[in-house]
């Protein structure tokens, strides 16, 4: 514990003297700052001009495509809208000429008895609004 304690006061210490030297040096004059280009690393300012300059063309471009994309999916979506509704009038039609519209689908006994449930209770509110106009 004790040597990693020596260990980051030293180098702090050897950090400290650095930077010291180095704002002794820039208080005298010594040191004009110079721009290098270091064999790895492009230039900065470089760097953002073509970022900026592709991240325009490309959002451009990319805008475009998303909007092609929705314009021709949406003509597509009412195209086949279109085709579906024309089959079910065709079926519907076929149906009628066959005679399979006019049938009727049984309703269960449950939701028989609760609609007829919901119209005895109408008439019963109707019939007590009536008497009581007439009071």
């Amino acid at each position: 514990m004790y040597i990693l304690l020596i260990l980051f006061f030293v180098s702090l210490i050897g950090i400290i003297i650095m930077i010291g030297r180095k704002l002794a040096v820039i208080a005298d004059g010594q040191i004009v700052e110079k721009d290098y280009d270091h064999p790895f690393v492009p230039h900065l300012r470089k760097v953002k001009h073509l970022t900026f300059t592709n991240i325009k063309k490309y959002g451009h471009l990319s805008l475009v495509e998303i909007l092609r994309f929705h314009f021709r999916s949406s003509n597509v979506l009412k195209n086949k809208y279109e085709e579906v509704k024309t089959k079910i009038k065709n079926v519907n039609k076929k149906n009628q000429a066959n005679g399979k519209a006019g049938e009727k689908v049984e309703v269960s006994k449950f939701l028989k008895m609760m609609s007829d449930y919901k119209q005895k209770i109408r008439e019963i509110r109707h019939k007590i609004k009536e008497e009581e106009n007439n009071l």
